[in-house]
């Protein structure tokens, strides 16, 4: 199979995905991309590949061929777009995997992600990599239902943080206010310069007055 370019970056972007993914997931998921371009070099990626001595350059399996056999005898759609089962790999050891087409130009099945979890692991390695190292520092997030009580939700947090800070000036305290906003990414987000001044009974222009001074005095640093 010939990838296109558009299909190439898409591989490219699953790359990084699973880089963040088994960051994520900790070290006893293997996870490995496969690219239909070169059945004999299949694995253009692989993370935690030590588990199967797999790297880079190793050929497709033979459950990815039958699925893409299925798909090609009855569609993408008669898999349910992907397969998630029980194995044995020859060395005996099970694995809760996951197999997951990548389609890519002309609804075309560009690629293979394959997930699996080596249930034979350390229950200690798992543990780990689900709550991190002690010296790890917890952060907030909030899970709005909509924009607006996002954006609402950040300038409040951002309020508290500036308000009973008694080293920040009270004459300077809007501006350090806007600060911690503009490097959250909230004034990304479309229309939030109006949200956020109703929140804060401010003027709109007074708004985009201190973040014009935030963006300055960012730029010259």
């Amino acid at each position: 199979m010939k990838l296109t370019k558009n299909d190439k970056l898409i591989m490219q972007s699953y790359c990084k995905m699973i880089e963040g993914l088994s960051d994520y997931l900790g070290s006893a998921y293997e996870i490995i991309l496969h690219s239909l371009e070169d059945y004999h070099h299949s694995v253009i990626c692989i993370q935690n590949g030590y588990h199967s001595g797999r790297s880079v350059g190793a050929p497709i399996t033979d459950l990815a061929l039958n699925m893409l056999k299925q798909i090609d005898d009855n569609g993408i759609s008669a898999i349910g777009f992907y397969t998630s089962y029980n194995a044995r790999n020859n060395a005996g050891e099970r694995l809760k995997s996951s197999t997951i087409p990548i389609v890519g130009d002309n609804n075309r099945v560009i690629g293979i992600l394959c997930i699996n979890l080596y249930l034979d692991s350390p229950f200690s390695e798992i543990i780990q990599s689900l709550i991190g190292s002690k010296s790890e520092q917890p952060r907030n997030e909030n899970y709005a239902t909509n924009i607006n009580d996002a954006i609402t939700e950040a300038v409040m947090e951002a309020k508290n943080q500036v308000m009973f800070n008694s080293s920040i000036a009270a004459v300077n305290k809007n501006k350090a206010l806007i600060q911690i906003l503009y490097d959250k990414g909230i004034f990304n987000i479309k229309d939030s310069v109006v949200r956020v001044a109703k929140i804060l009974g401010l003027s709109k222009n007074t708004v985009y007055l201190h973040l014009r001074s935030v963006k300055d005095d960012t730029s010259s640093k």
